[in-house]
């Protein structure tokens, strides 16, 4: 796994604003798997600078979720497509049509994850997984433990995500379970893409740059992954100064 430590979030988002681009440049319908959160808003918004500057080719690329919430519509202003869509998806002109999304209010959710799974393989795989740490080595809502051929399935989440989740819901209780692509799904991508921002982010990107990889912390298995990048900044970073290793 390539690791970039880069000065600030600023930093951060061009760089893996740089990525994205190189891979769309590369295969212009490129499949790519999009995370929520705080760290990757960055990116969004240079991604989205680029797009509306005509640098960014964005007509054909194409879009697969990561999670959502079980049982949140897709129209629900809380659910992770509605954040997705509000800030990515949307202002980078990529349509529903192009976007494999989790059913998550769907009656039957298993059967569900498998036509994601599906729909996932028709499109060709996925050219680029971009994702974000969580405090526990969650990628996606794959929560520990979780191994290389964990599914694409639904998932009961840790307290821990749902705290992190918390501010997003508006005092509202966050939900319990949710679904999630599966480890098998992430590992599988021809490139991945790790973030991590801020010094909350430290001890997680420590237990990753020190640890063998396992199903314990998830993010650690991208280490076996053979084009894996992580993105860091000072803050999140438990070493020295920056730089590329």
């Amino acid at each position: 796994m390539r690791l970039l430590v880069v000065r600030d979030p600023d930093e951060l988002a061009t760089a893996a604003a740089d990525i994205v681009q190189e891979v769309l440049e590369r295969r212009p319908d490129a499949l790519i798997v999009l995370p929520t959160g705080n760290t990757p808003l960055g990116m969004y918004g240079e991604l989205v600078r680029r797009h509306a500057g005509g640098h960014l080719p964005t007509a054909r690329m194409r879009v697969a979720q990561l999670d959502e919430y079980l049982g949140v519509a897709a129209d629900d202003p809380q659910s992770l497509f509605g954040w997705m869509q509000r800030s990515a998806l949307g202002p980078m002109g990529v349509t529903s049509d192009r976007v494999i999304r989790f059913a998550a209010d769907a009656p039957d959710p298993t059967a569900a994850c498998r036509a994601y799974d599906a729909a996932v393989i028709e499109a060709g795989g996925v050219d680029l997984a971009v994702l974000g740490i969580g405090r526990n080595g969650h990628l996606g809502f794959n929560e520990p433990p979780s191994g290389p051929d964990a599914p694409t399935r639904v998932v009961e989440l840790s307290a821990e995500s749902r705290a992190a989740n918390a501010a997003y819901w508006s005092g509202d209780a966050v939900p319990e379970r949710a679904v999630t692509a599966g480890m098998s799904t992430i590992l599988g991508a021809r490139k991945a893409l790790l973030l991590a921002s801020g010094s909350a982010k430290a001890e997680v990107v420590r237990r990753l740059l020190d640890e063998d990889p396992s199903p314990d912390l998830p993010a650690s298995l991208l280490k076996h992954h053979p084009d894996a990048t992580l993105i860091v900044d000072q803050a999140a970073y438990p070493g020295e100064g920056g730089g590329e290793t």
